[in-house]
């Protein structure tokens, strides 16, 4: 999964905690008014919205038996018609794979990659996210880049984090950690928890910003408010380095090594 959870800069002596951030195009059901026996009937009379679905249905066992190929095969209908999000969920399915649904990651990569040229903002996130680490396709830091800021140019959250971990990371572009803090800043505005995670290391660290432990605890806190476990550790990890460092300068005694 992309670039692993953890980036360590060798001048430092903290781990710092980063996430990279996947998006299902959308979690809300379509036609949510028609009962599964209803919205089967309009895809089987060849609706790509009543297919799409039907197919999530299938996906994710909601008023249907949990089905993988029955998914696959509704999602294939509908993108088939041109339905770019039933293309993108198709890709995602058959890269992890189900039961009875060998995984194919290089089809899940021309799937997204189409999906990505047509304009789609998750897909190009996605297909970035592929780049980035050879998935299916030769990896390329400085592409994945380019797709990564096409989808934040569309004001994508999750694009906006993992074109910021570039800038982080100096993958595909120029190390740039202001740059890194306005994107971070931008998806958090809208809510993504990874943001907040990491806008939480920026301050830490001083990085793109003047160091701000007090803003950290603020962001990692935000995190946390929205289930990121990534931001409870770093915020575990920041009491400890305080806790540490207040025993120090109250006197307390290190714990000496062994001879």
């Amino acid at each position: 999964m992309s670039f692993g959870p953890f980036a360590r800069v060798a001048t430092y002596a903290v781990v710092m905690v980063l996430g990279v951030t996947l998006a299902l195009a959308q979690e809300v059901m379509p036609l949510g008014g028609l009962s599964f026996a209803k919205k089967m009937k309009l895809a089987k009379a060849g609706d790509d919205t009543a297919q799409l679905a039907v197919a999530m249905h299938y996906e994710q066992g909601i008023e249907a038996k949990k089905d993988a190929q029955q998914a696959a095969r509704w999602y294939r209908e509908a993108t088939l018609k041109g339905n770019i999000e039933a293309q993108y969920r198709l890709a995602r399915l058959i890269s992890r794979g189900a039961k009875g649904l060998t995984p194919d990651k290089i089809a899940a990569a021309t799937l997204l990659q189409a999906g990505a040229e047509k304009g789609h903002a998750p897909s190009q996130n996605e297909f970035g996210l592929r780049l980035q680490n050879g998935d299916g396709i030769d990896a390329d830091a400085e592409k994945a880049a380019q797709w990564f800021q096409k989808a934040s140019d569309q004001d994508f959250a999750p694009a906006k984090v993992n074109l910021g971990l570039l800038y982080v990371r100096g993958q595909g572009v120029t190390r740039d950690y202001a740059t890194a803090l306005k994107l971070f800043t931008q998806a958090a505005d809208k809510g993504d928890a990874w943001a907040l995670n990491n806008l939480g290391s920026l301050y830490e660290m001083g990085w793109g910003t003047t160091k701000d432990v007090v803003k950290a605890r603020e962001f990692y806190r935000a995190a946390i408010a929205k289930g990121n476990q990534m931001a409870q550790a770093n915020l575990s990890r920041l009491d400890g380095l305080q806790a540490s460092a207040t025993q120090a300068g109250a006197g307390v005694p290190a714990q000496t090594q062994g001879n």
